[in-house]
């Protein structure tokens, strides 16, 4: 694929810079961070969505609600990066 060692130490950075350029930028300042795909913030709100749904088809007893509740939290669920 590549020739040498350097060459695909710059396809790798090259890719990087692409995929998560606020990662980059804070590697370089000295203060890294997880990359995107561990930083569960969207899983927690898709999780908070869901079991809103689900307490609310619970309250008002509604089948679909608690349906689309459960097939949220799955999908939540599958957001978070394992361990």
């Amino acid at each position: 694929m590549y020739g040498t060692e350097e060459e695909r130490l710059g396809a790798i950075e090259d890719r990087l810079r692409r995929d998560d350029p606020g990662f980059v930028r804070a590697l370089a300042a000295g203060r890294p961070r997880r990359p995107r795909e561990y930083r569960p913030v969207r899983a927690w709100a898709l999780l908070a969505a869901a079991f809103a749904l689900l307490a609310c088809g619970v309250v008002l007893p509604h089948g679909l609600l608690i349906a689309a509740g459960l097939v949220l939290a799955g999908l939540a669920a599958d957001r978070f990066p394992p361990p």
